[in-house]
């Protein structure tokens, strides 16, 4: 087996010659390494050195080895330990490597022909451990799709769509609350076309000013306008074989979309000031917070630019109506907080993940980053606990006090009730009107039957886990 190079290991003795020396020795054979005295030098030395290995004599002032040892397995640290005993204290390195799960113990005098194999055999363990840590952390979570995360039916619902749609070209408009997703969902698509070596280009049409935003889309010639003082290129011409996201395309201006109507025609694009059109090569997804019918019912959207953008459309659900996918989502948004803030976060406790599963989280998965990240930066290490986490779960309370009130003909709603929610108490109002006929009330509400029957399920395993059996009739007619 070859020595593995640039591993570290952390010496932990009171004796200054015995440091040193095998110190020298690792370092010799490839290894990276750092000295303390004692168990308090060593615990300082931790987090700046990072080791991968611990060598630590049992006795030593301040702090000993079976006190140093007792604090690691109080952190939950996972570094392997080789300790060192005197002469004599066998059966007490026998208890410490059963009782405190170190790797191993050597007696003292050291072999460094003993030693330098063991740390290999200690490494080698513990890239099996982290790796096998890493295969159950995802068999744990196949809900996953590039960086989306999703066990629910409805995300894996918009995981088949993404991958129906990916290989085409066709447009796609995606559709959900601010924080649910939709750029990640855009991403997700470029990745898996054809396009995916080309360019993504993002614009947020509501970012920018009426009198700014053609000149990003379709770009300009020098002197177009004051201050172009140079030729620039589109998003259009930017993403040329590759994909261009429209997000928020409901707060473009009305002129400008009747612009971009001509573009997705003939996907030809003329600069600002030009006076000729320039091919390009774009796959174009949109995307927008408001529901598509009502921005043109409130003339927000041209009707036309909707039917050509809508060829294939994928719905985001908000993150209240998955709460299944909390704790998924959570614990990975810990493992790549963790690699970015250099903090050693492991899980949620059962009180955190409990308030998560209790708020109603109007920012969806984007407030969710925003809860666990400042989370995680408190705790530094170890599981999230109630004192590091602060989230209001008071409107959560309230809202689920409140239903709506179904008559034979007639839905009331009451103010601050969830899409998801209002949608449910419509079904049920439709299927009492047909007399439970799915067929007839997917026909009335103009979806398909397998669509009404995917939404029933969603509503009927929401329904028993909250105990509300009563919500949906198991005789409902087929």
């Amino acid at each position: 087996m070859p020595t593995p190079r640039k591993q570290k290991v952390l010496i932990v003795d009171d004796d200054e010659l015995q440091r040193h020396l095998l110190a020298e020795t690792l370092n010799g054979e490839g290894y990276q390494t750092s000295t303390a005295e004692d168990g308090l030098a060593a615990l300082e030395a931790l987090e700046p050195f990072q080791p991968n290995v611990i060598v630590t004599d049992l006795n030593m002032p301040r702090m000993d080895g079976i006190e140093f040892i007792t604090e690691l397995r109080r952190r939950d640290c996972p570094i392997p330990i080789i300790a060192l005993t005197a002469f004599g204290n066998v059966e007490k390195a026998v208890g410490i490597v059963h009782d405190l799960k170190a790797f191993w113990f050597l007696e003292k005098p050291v072999k460094l022909s003993v030693l330098v194999p063991l740390i290999e055999r200690a490494v080698a363990q513990n890239h099996l451990v982290r790796e096998t840590e890493r295969l159950n952390r995802e068999l744990s979570m196949q809900g996953l799709l590039g960086s989306l995360v999703g066990k629910s039916p409805s995300m894996q619902e918009v995981f088949s769509l993404i991958r129906q749609v990916a290989p085409s070209s066709a447009c796609v408009l995606i559709t959900g609350e601010s924080g649910t997703g939709k750029e990640m969902v855009a991403r997700e698509i470029h990745r898996l076309s054809r396009r995916s070596s080309g360019p993504f280009v993002a614009i947020n049409c509501a970012a920018l000013p009426e009198t700014l935003i053609e000149s990003e889309l379709f770009g300009h010639e020098k002197g177009a306008f004051t201050g172009a003082v140079e030729r620039r290129a589109g998003c259009f011409e930017q993403s040329n074989e590759g994909t261009i996201l429209l997000d928020e395309i409901g707060d473009m201006p009305l002129q400008t979309q009747s612009k971009l109507l001509r573009v997705l025609e003939d996907m030809r694009v003329r600069r600002l000031g030009a006076k000729v059109e320039i091919e390009v090569d774009s796959r174009v997804i949109a995307a927008t917070n408001v529901p598509p019918e009502t921005a043109i019912q409130n003339k927000q959207l041209r009707e036309d630019l909707y039917y050509r953008l809508n060829v294939f459309r994928i719905e985001l659900p908000p993150l209240r109506d998955r709460k299944e996918d909390i704790a998924p989502i959570a614990g990975v948004m810990i493992h790549n907080l963790n690699r970015r803030h250099g903090t050693r976060v492991t899980n949620l406790s059962p009180s955190v993940a409990d308030a998560l599963q209790e708020h109603t989280w109007p920012g969806n998965v984007r407030e969710l980053r925003n809860v666990v990240e400042r989370a995680l930066i408190v705790a530094s290490e170890g599981p999230i606990r109630t004192e590091h986490l602060r989230i209001d779960t008071s409107n959560a309370k309230a809202l689920q006090k409140q239903a709506p009130q179904l008559s034979k003909d007639s839905l009331t709603l009451p103010a601050g009730l969830s899409l998801s929610k209002a949608e449910e108490a419509y079904i049920q109002l439709t299927l009492k009107h047909v007399k439970n006929n799915r067929r007839e009330a997917a026909a009335t509400l103009g979806i398909s039957l397998r669509t009404l029957q995917t939404r029933l399920g969603e509503m009927r395993g929401q329904a028993k886990e909250a105990g509300d059996e009563e919500m949906l009739d198991e005789r409902e007619a087929v």
